[in-house]
């Protein structure tokens, strides 16, 4: 994929996103009676700009990294005596709190809102934590961390789905690193098993973007799947070599190619090389030379020839459980989700800025750019996953207590309800430089991961 199709979906994903943001301020403010001067998704010069029969001014602007509801405000200018109660600074600081949250508020509503339609649409498919190999010597073959067990609670915490322990081990890694396994292998029996992580440069590794399960020499099980191609991303690597679904891969370089997990082992080292694929459609066997695609996934820069494998066809009865869900219990859920993931954020922002969560998790506009025009190829489903992930993380770091951001804004207006008055000018300028001097350090250490993973 071009790095025009990312550029793409990422100014689709960031301006939908920043849209729904900022109507949550105008929308909220409009109810409270405060005045609103302009709406603007993006920043710079207009590209299109209006005025609408309320009077406000809205902006379409050419650089989609953000946007901004612009209200009446005395420390901008002159108010006419008329328009004093609808001033942003008139306002009871309670007010302008309820104005603030309803930004990072619309995100998380979005995000709820989306993922509820999503389960309502397609369900809950729930993967079993059955495991599959586990590494020789590793620390989960240490601990007696057999294949067939199924893994069924992680320190107490029941857990029924793959995600679900992914989730708990990360939350044990990023902590003190013990983890108490309950398990029960094939025979029906459970153990208890103790997965003691001491070494702190090791559970910070473990933090990284591809999750613990590796690092812990442990791997789910999955089902074995013929190399053959489904569904062929049109302009990527495998359709301009000319390969269609449907293609048996034979041999990779000459190594055989016995099933699609040999397919992706044989492809992933290689991001940006050449490699000769021998094929086999109606009976006859061909060669062609396909340059491997350079994308990024789980902080790893890897090769992908940009097909998908078939559906899966031989997995054992109870190994997947799917569960059809009505609209309210789909919103439940969605909610409940939303809520665990914010949560389970919070931690780890927090365990980050103490060392113990490995910085390579943060990403920045490369890796969002990248990811979008991934998802938008992979279909509407991922894309709309992609979109719920993206707004939950948006309404999350806008409530960082950091002066330029919501959350800061909320710190400066709660001060100034129980202190009877507004903070100083001085110390609020101290507060919004501190709060770019931050973010400067926040968006650098991104922006640098972003740049190691494309020369990793």
């Amino acid at each position: 994929m071009t790095a025009l199709w990312y550029l793409l979906w990422f100014a689709v994903a960031v301006s939908l996103l920043v849209t729904v943001h900022e109507f949550g301020h105008f929308w909220v403010a409009r109810r409270l009676g405060l005045k609103v001067l302009r709406f603007s998704v993006g920043f710079g010069k207009p590209l299109l700009s209006w005025r609408g029969r309320d009077g406000v001014e809205y902006w379409v602007c050419p650089i989609p990294l953000g946007g901004y509801v612009k209200m009446l405000d005395e420390r901008e200018g002159p108010v006419p005596a008329a328009d004093l109660p609808r001033s942003f600074t008139r306002q009871h600081p309670l007010k302008r709190v309820a104005v603030l949250l309803a930004g990072p508020g619309s995100n998380f509503l979005f995000a709820v809102l989306v993922l509820g339609a999503m389960f309502w649409s397609s369900g809950l498919t729930r993967w079993l934590p059955v495991i599959g190999d586990v590494t020789a010597g590793s620390l989960a073959a240490q601990a007696g961390v057999h294949s067939g067990d199924r893994i069924v609670a992680v320190n107490g915490a029941a857990v029924d789905s793959q995600s679900a322990v992914r989730m708990r081990l990360l939350e044990v890694m990023s902590g003190a690193g013990d983890a108490r396994l309950t398990v029960r292998g094939n025979g029906g029996a459970e153990r208890v098993l103790n997965l003691d992580v001491r070494d702190p440069v090791l559970r910070r590794s473990l933090t990284g973007p591809s999750g613990p399960m590796g690092g812990l020499g442990m791997h789910f099980w999955l089902p074995t799947v013929p190399p053959v191609l489904g569904r062929v991303l049109p302009g990527g690597p495998a359709a301009r070599a000319g390969l269609r679904a449907g293609d048996r891969i034979v041999a990779i370089g000459g190594r055989p190619v016995h099933d699609f997990q040999d397919l992706v082992a044989a492809v992933s080292p290689h991001p940006g090389a050449t490699l000769a694929i021998t094929y086999r459609r109606g009976g006859l066997e061909r060669t062609v030379e396909v340059t491997v695609a350079a994308v990024t996934a789980q902080g790893q820069r890897i090769g992908r020839i940009e097909a998908e494998q078939p559906p899966v066809e031989n997995t054992p009865p109870g190994m997947v459980r799917h569960v059809p869900l009505g609209p309210l219990a789909a919103l439940g859920l969605a909610a409940h989700r939303i809520g665990t993931l914010t949560v389970l954020q919070g931690q780890l922002l927090w365990r980050m800025v103490l060392g113990r969560v490995s910085i390579k998790n943060l990403g920045g506009p490369l890796t969002i750019a990248q990811e979008a025009g991934e998802s938008a190829s992979a279909g509407a489903g991922s894309f709309l996953g992609f979109l719920v992930l993206i707004s939950l993380e948006i309404g999350f770091l806008n409530l960082l207590p950091i002066p330029i951001l919501d959350g800061g804004q909320v710190v400066f207006q709660l001060v100034e309800w129980v202190k009877g008055a507004p903070l100083s000018e001085r110390a609020q300028v101290i507060g919004q430089q501190v709060g770019i001097a931050l973010l400067i350090v926040l968006m650098g250490v991104a922006l640098f991961n972003d740049i190691a993973r494309q020369f990793s």
